[in-house]
């Protein structure tokens, strides 16, 4: 690996699980002290085992609580000496038509997809400022590019995390904050495995979920850690405000 984060101080949600656990794993070898953040205690636990001897601190925070949102952040400043990156990892799914889905699932679907990102923005922000030179990457996904049939809230989240992102990036630059969006396709995680199974036919449904893809497969969540890496790195200095489509050719936008 390059070490291209060497003496970086990244914040990721969603660190136990899927993209965020594979970035986290990216970043602690590419040298950065990481703080994971996640609901998941004992997924934590597990990262944590993984990895003796890197700097790594987890903390457990639900995205939607905006008071523990607040504390968690400002614990992981004072474990890593200051935060200068962000990674919004955390995210969940919904498949449902509109009239299956529950006013509940939509509001879920927007906490934790859309607030949580905001909420961890808004607290990290003064400690990215402070820092300089920082980066924000949120994940997002392909379909807030290109929607998806009964998935209308997931994909209301996602395009609107993306927006949220460009526009944080206009007030940010004042500051030297490069603020970007990474928006996946399919990936070989839990939460795709989760919808697959629920088929009726899993096979099928999986076949049909490849075949979007003009690379006619799957990614792994390193190859979206890798795109997130990027935008963390130096080597992305002069980008910001971007949709980075990492989706096998599906939205070509």
């Amino acid at each position: 690996m390059s070490a291209a984060l060497r003496g970086r101080r990244i914040l990721i949600t969603g660190a136990a699980a899927g993209i965020g656990l594979a970035t986290a794993h990216r970043f602690l070898t590419e040298g950065a002290a990481v703080a994971a953040l996640d609901r998941d205690a004992a997924a934590l636990g597990r990262l944590k085992a993984a990895v003796p001897g890197r700097t790594l601190t987890v903390f457990q925070a639900d995205v939607t609580d905006a008071d523990g949102v607040a504390q968690a952040v400002n614990d992981a400043s004072r474990a890593l000496g200051g935060i200068d990156g962000l990674v919004n990892a955390a995210g969940i799914d919904l498949v449902a038509d509109i009239e299956a889905m529950a006013f509940a699932d939509w509001n879920r679907i927007l906490a934790v997809n859309l607030t949580g990102p905001m909420l961890m923005m808004q607290a990290a922000y003064p400690h990215l400022k402070a820092a300089g030179g920082s980066t924000i990457v949120n994940v997002s996904s392909a379909a807030g590019l290109a929607p998806l049939g009964n998935r209308m809230a997931y994909c209301a989240s996602k395009a609107g995390l993306q927006m949220a992102g460009k526009a944080l990036a206009i007030e940010a630059a004042a500051f030297g904050i490069r603020v970007n969006t990474v928006c996946p396709g399919a990936v070989e995680t839990g939460l795709l495995r989760a919808g697959i199974d629920a088929a009726p036919d899993p096979a099928a449904a999986y076949e049909a979920v490849r075949a979007r893809y003009v690379l006619k497969r799957i990614a792994a969540p390193e190859e979206i850690a890798a795109a997130i890496l990027w935008l963390t790195s130096s080597e992305s200095s002069y980008v910001t405000g971007t949709l980075l489509a990492v989706d096998g050719g599906r939205t070509f936008h």
